[in-house]
């Protein structure tokens, strides 16, 4: 070999040296800054997921309850009327149910203390079966109770158990069960189920209530009229802080 050509030889071999070099260190360049992004994400996921599940703890003292003629259901201690929380709600509405997982202890904590007048409004957004069919028989069963903290306690039930949407649930002998657990002693209260007396009504009332609010969906949660960007009504201390501040 001459000279020449083993000096060619060595500069190819330096050359893919270097080469080498390189790709190694692009790669531990990509990987570090991947590692980056990703304990960056997981951080950021971290915090979110700790506010989204940092719901207050129910106090155990509850607001007085009314139930109104036209379905609603007010829960506010004698004299508050101001600020109103109005929360629009179906019972067959997933989103409605991680609402009241994550922010109903606050809305009971805050009318509790006097601090709101909350208004439930349920209704029924679906439109196919079975979530309509489902959503009319836990609305129509709700409506035949009178007393408001039977209702109370039968609302957070319809959510605890609430069925897929892609299933036939919320059964009259399910919802006569759970209206028992509930409290509910009404001597007409399983007929009324069954018969399913105040479907009527209550389509009325979601057809109106949905017009006169301009309802997209639901949870709607709406603070003297105002409704709640969604980033404020699922963090409870978000949800507390606006309550709070409209009632100042």
């Amino acid at each position: 070999m001459s000279k020449r050509t083993s000096e060619a030889a060595r500069a190819r071999i330096a050359a893919q040296r270097e080469a080498l070099r390189k790709q190694e260190q692009r790669k531990r360049i990509t990987m570090i800054v991947t590692i980056a992004v990703i304990v960056v994400i997981a951080a950021a996921f971290t915090v979110w997921s700790v506010r989204q599940g940092a719901s207050e703890e129910a106090t155990g003292s509850v607001a007085p309850i009314s139930v109104e003629k036209d379905g609603t259901v007010v829960m506010a201690k004698a004299g508050v009327t101001k600020p109103v929380v109005d929360v629009f709600e179906d019972f067959q509405c997933p989103a409605c149910k991680q609402f009241e997982e994550t922010s109903g202890s606050t809305l009971k904590n805050l009318a509790a203390e006097g601090k709101a007048k909350v208004v439930y409004h349920p209704i029924t957004i679906f439109t196919e079966d079975p979530t309509k069919s489902n959503s009319l028989r836990a609305a129509s069963a709700a409506r035949c109770i009178t007393d408001g903290r039977q209702w109370l306690a039968f609302h957070d039930l319809l959510y605890k158990n609430q069925p897929s949407e892609t299933v036939s649930g919320f059964s009259a002998d399910e919802l006569i069960k759970w209206g028992k657990q509930a409290g509910v002693t009404a001597p007409d209260f399983d007929s009324c189920v069954r018969e399913q007396r105040n479907v009527a009504a209550h389509q009325q009332f979601s057809s109106q209530t949905m017009t006169a609010q301009k309802l997209q969906g639901t949870p709607t949660i709406k603070i003297d009229g105002k409704e709640l960007d969604t980033n404020v009504a699922f963090v409870p201390s978000s949800l507390r802080d606006a309550v709070e501040s409209a009632g100042k």
